[in-house]
């Protein structure tokens, strides 16, 4: 069965900046101040940017002391995997079909 992919998750990952993080996170759990060195974005903005993200459901918060650490969530972003695989599966099969124009 075919499933629509999710347009608020490939808006929130079509920000350079996030799908930045994001290439971050899936390497290593990250704090704030290590993002802010990684991508020379500014605290508040970078702030920002993870609000988005954890609110998409793609990372997790981890507090550890005053710090706060965040972490990808991978099984968001194998389900949008699995849903561009069917879409192309789909795509692989209409394309035996056309429209006749009226």
């Amino acid at each position: 069965m075919l499933t629509s992919v999710d347009p608020d998750v490939i808006r929130v990952l079509g920000d350079p900046l996030r799908l930045k993080i994001v290439t971050l996170l899936a390497r290593e759990t990250l704090c704030t101040t290590h993002l802010v060195e990684e991508t020379g974005a500014k605290q508040t903005n970078l702030s920002n940017h993870m609000k988005v993200l954890r609110e998409a459901g793609i990372v997790a918060t981890e507090p550890c002391g005053r710090f706060t650490y965040y972490k990808l969530k991978p099984e968001v972003l194998a389900g949008l995997s699995e849903q561009f695989a069917a879409l192309a599966e789909s795509a692989r099969t209409a394309s035996e079909n056309k429209r006749a124009c009226p």
